[in-house]
Parts: structure tokens; C-alpha cells; sequence
């Protein structure tokens, strides 16, 4: 088993099912409306700890009803909540729309994940895991601040570099491996080119990854795809939770995971690792 910490954010999702999106200026009616944790920090660490990871959950919530919604929420998913501090004023909010063909679009309200800090008792879990899974929702400092404690306890540390922005050469040198979808490794190209392990999403077309000991790929999934929130993230998580396997392994089952993820609604629908296994076993090759 791996064990993962994630330093991230966490928010409250408010999720809107559509026919279709509105134009500008234009009201639609909605199929439903349901409420639920996200954020991509908390994403991932639920799809690691879910895919069998001991994973751990480093960031923050406010003083509101929001904060312990998404705390039982990863609580019951399996993540160890103790390292996530309280804060003055809201919860993170992420208003979430998406229509028929499972397509979103998201506007988020940061709240307290603009005060996720690094403190003693989250320097001691990095220091103690294997992989140190990290997002750029949070503050920047904060991220390379993560990454350069476990770049000195020796624990492996990934980025996910959404929302994109430009990594400062610091934290690019701090990476051990960096996930990537199409848009993203194009807009970092030359920083993606400095990382020891590039893991590149390609939607339906599957995933690849390079390292030094060369490429695998693994092909995509035939699913009936419901909401693709949070399906990038669930295969960071289960990629990070997976590291101790083989690359090819490792990349099959991350790529799984997002599969399935899509199948379900919300950002928080990542797949138990029995799930995997029985979804692998039907593709042909589970393990």
C-alpha cells in the first residue's frame, strides 16, 4: 500500500444538471441540483484513499456548516481529516453546471483555501509518506513550500498542475513526476520537459507516461459518460495511491478510475479499488 499525503483544496459543490448551458443573458431549467465535497485537493486524496491508498488530507475550511459537510464526506471516504485547520470565515464554494453530454462549467469561490498553510503537524505527515500529491488551487507558496519538505524526507512528490499557471523554477525543480492533460502539457512545455516523469491525460484516447526508463500508454475506456467533473482528478489520486506498481500498472488503473468516475455524477464519484479490479477484469486484465 501506498501512503499519500494531499495539500490541496477543499470546497463545497453545488452541482446543476442542464439539457444544455445557457447563453448569455439566458435562463434554462435545470434537471437537479445536489450538494457534495470537491475541490481538487480533497478530490484526489478521496480517489487515492478510496483506491487504496493511506491517505491523508492537508488544507483548510471555514467556521460554517459547509466545512463539516466536507470533512464527514472525506472522513467516510477514508482520508484522515486531522491535519485540515479551521479558519476564519467560509468554506470553499464551487458552483458547478453541467449538461447533457456530461460537459461542465465552474466558477469557484476559493474561501479558506486561500490560507492552507504547511505547519508542523503537516510537515511530519509529508516527511512519513510515500508520494506528496499537490494542485495549484491553493496558494503558490504553500505548494512549493509542501514539495520542498518532502523533496527532504525524500518522499516523491507530484503535481497536478490545474489551474494552470506558470511554475516557478523552484517548484519545477522539486518535482519527482507531474499529470498533465493535452491543454496542460502544452502550456508548460518547457517546464513539463524538466520533469523526471511526465503523465499525460488524453480524455477518451487513454493515458501515456514517460520516465527514464522510457514510455507506456495505455488505451481509453468505452464508458457512458455522465459528468467528467472530478474524473481528472480521481486519476491523480489513483495514480498517486498506485505508485508502488509498475508504470504500466500503475497508468491502467489511474486510467480506470477516471473512467468510472465519469460514469457517475459529481466530482466526488471516484471507484473503491474493488471497483477497479472488477471494471479491469471485464476490460480484460485486471491487474
Amino acid at each position: 500500500m501506498t501512503s499519500v499525503v494531499v495539500v490541496g483544496s477543499v470546497n463545497l459543490d453545488a452541482v446543476t444538471v442542464c439539457e444544455r448551458f445557457p447563453r448569455p443573458g439566458e435562463t434554462v431549467t435545470g434537471r437537479s441540483v445536489t450538494f457534495g465535497q470537491g475541490g481538487k485537493g480533497a478530490n484526489q486524496a478521496r480517489s487515492a484513499a478510496r483506491a487504496g491508498g493511506a491517505t491523508v488530507f492537508v488544507g483548510a475550511v471555514g467556521e460554517d456548516a459547509a466545512a463539516v459537510t466536507v470533512l464527514d464526506s472525506l472522513a467516510a471516504a477514508g482520508v484522515d481529516v486531522t491535519r485540515v485547520a479551521r479558519v476564519q470565515g467560509s468554506t470553499g464554494f464551487a458552483n458547478v453546471t453541467v449538461d447533457a453530454s456530461g460537459e461542465n462549467h465552474i466558477v469557484v469561490v476559493p474561501g479558506a483555501n486561500a490560507e492552507v498553510l504547511v505547519d508542523d503537524g503537516a510537515r511530519q505527515a509529508i516527511a512519513a509518506a510515500d508520494v506528496l500529491l499537490l494542485q495549484l488551487e491553493i496558494p503558490l507558496a504553500t505548494v512549493v513550500d509542501a514539495a520542498r519538505t518532502a523533496r527532504e524526507a525524500g518522499t516523491v512528490v507530484l503535481l497536478n498542475p490545474s489551474p494552470v499557471q506558470d511554475l516557478p523554477d523552484e517548484l519545477v525543480d522539486l518535482l519527482d513526476g507531474v499529470i498533465v492533460n493535452r491543454d496542460e502539457a502544452h502550456a508548460l512545455a518547457e517546464a513539463v520537459r524538466r520533469v523526471p516523469q511526465v503523465v499525460t491525460t488524453l480524455g477518451g484516447d487513454g493515458a501515456r507516461a514517460s520516465g527514464p526508463d522510457g514510455e507506456v500508454a495505455t488505451p481509453g475506456f468505452a464508458v457512458r459518460v455522465v459528468d467528467t467533473t472530478g474524473a481528472g482528478d480521481a486519476f491523480a489520486g489513483a495514480l498517486a495511491a498506485n505508485w508502488h506498481l509498475p508504470p504500466a500498472e500503475r497508468l491502467r488503473r489511474a486510467n480506470a478510475a477516471g473512467a468510472l468516475t465519469a460514469t457517475g455524477a459529481g466530482a466526488a464519484a471516484a471507484p473503491s479499488a474493488a471497483e477497479i479490479d472488477a471494471f479491469l477484469a471485464v476490460q480484460g486484465g485486471a491487474r
